[in-house]
């Protein structure tokens, strides 16, 4: 074979290495964007909800003015944390959120069923905070109007039924359906035995409105990057991008079993 030959084959040669490692490169790329993607919608860390985060003020400008007004049950420092699940449960979660949060919903899709699952077995108590971020950003007050109904929801042992149902007919980011009670009622029909006279009166008088404003201040004060927020047992897990609900039910698990 000539020397040409040998040089035109080994060229080839280096040609189609080159290719199949550009090939390999752009596969790892697309690879590192899904799952990059995917921690994103699951937990919420698109960078728009960090900039709102970072720049919320109170929700449309305006302050109630009235008594905060703590919901039943409440607990935690000033009482704004709505427990869920059993006190004696070995692991807590704290999830900050935001009704109108499209990155909230994405969350709530992936892992209530888990949640939900730990807490019924006792091994996991949930600890809600409201928050009103979104408000403050695209204009509104469904997300303030959406966490007093909640608050209500509380006050009648109806919380987490009220919570799903909320996220389950979440509107648009830019659609401030949640400002409307016509639109808190529709939902709450949806919940067995919640939408009575003594709830109505509860949202129509924005009952737990200062209380929810003053969980939205915890929140804007809390050095928090953007919601959901999500904390199991101390540790943000927005640090752990392999989060799953799978490894966040093995955590959970292994600390039950001490």
């Amino acid at each position: 074979m000539s020397e040409k030959n040998r040089e035109g084959k080994r060229t080839a040669r280096e040609r189609l290495a080159e290719e199949r490692e550009k090939q390999k490169s752009a596969e790892k790329r697309r690879r590192v964007l899904i799952v990059g993607a995917s921690v994103v919608c699951v937990l919420g860390l698109a960078a728009v909800i960090g900039v709102v985060a970072a720049n919320a003020g109170k929700d449309d400008g305006s302050e109630s003015k009235g008594p905060v007004v703590v919901p039943s049950g409440a607990n935690g420092k000033d009482g704004l944390a709505i427990p869920a699940g059993k006190e004696s449960a070995k692991s807590t979660l704290t999830v900050w959120e935001d009704f109108r949060c499209p990155a909230c919903k994405s969350f709530e899709t992936a892992y209530r069923p888990v949640i939900h699952e730990l807490v019924a077995s006792g091994e996991l108590k949930v600890e809600y905070h409201l928050a009103t971020i979104i408000d403050g950003n695209m204009g509104g007050t469904g997300s303030r109007k959406a966490a007093n109904a909640a608050a209500c929801a509380q006050d009648t042992g109806k919380f987490t039924a009220y919570h799903d149902v909320l996220y389950d007919n979440q509107p648009a980011e830019t659609d401030d359906a949640f400002a409307k009670d016509a639109k808190l009622f529709e939902l709450a029909a949806k919940v067995d035995g919640l939408d009575t006279p003594a709830f109505r009166t509860c949202v129509e008088k924005g009952t737990h409105n200062s209380w929810v404003e003053k969980s939205a201040a915890a929140f804007r004060n809390g050095g928090f990057s953007g919601t959901p927020t999500v904390i199991l047992n101390g540790t943000n897990i927005y640090a752990d991008q392999s989060m799953t609900p799978a490894k966040l039910k093995q955590l959970v698990q292994r600390a039950s079993k001490g």
